[in-house]
């Protein structure tokens, strides 16, 4: 429902055109493409494996960070677990640019955050 949200706001406020995956093969895939400007991911993705393993939005963030043909896409994370520290620690362990709390309350900012972590993208070896 969130990712829904997300699609929403992006395709009706923004100038967005946004996909939907949870399933780490496939953003992979469409990240290494050279495609996508910016991935958001919730960090508790329920059915989502990756080579035969159970795999968390935190663990498929650390392979496009860990990956040179992806590390420059920008990944902000989402999760409606938001306590003291987290931030922190979540952004540590996976590598992601920023971070934003579930639901989203204030959408003017939501789209602010993704429009200047776009901004700041490296180009990649296309331009």
């Amino acid at each position: 429902m969130n990712a829904k949200l997300f699609q929403m706001l992006l395709s009706r406020k923004g100038p967005y055109e946004v996909s939907i995956s949870d399933q780490a093969d496939e953003v992979l895939d469409r990240v290494r493409s050279g495609t996508i400007d910016l991935v958001i991911m919730d960090v508790s993705l329920k059915d989502a494996t990756y080579d035969g393993q159970a795999i968390d939005g935190v663990g498929i963030t650390r392979l496009i960070k860990d990956d040179e043909r992806t590390r420059i896409v920008p990944v902000l994370l989402a999760t409606a677990h938001a306590m003291q520290g987290d931030r922190e620690a979540l952004l540590a362990n996976s590598g992601a640019e920023d971070y934003v709390s579930k639901p989203i309350t204030d959408h003017q900012q939501f789209l602010s955050k993704v429009g200047a972590l776009i901004a700041k993208r490296p180009p990649g070896p296309n331009g």
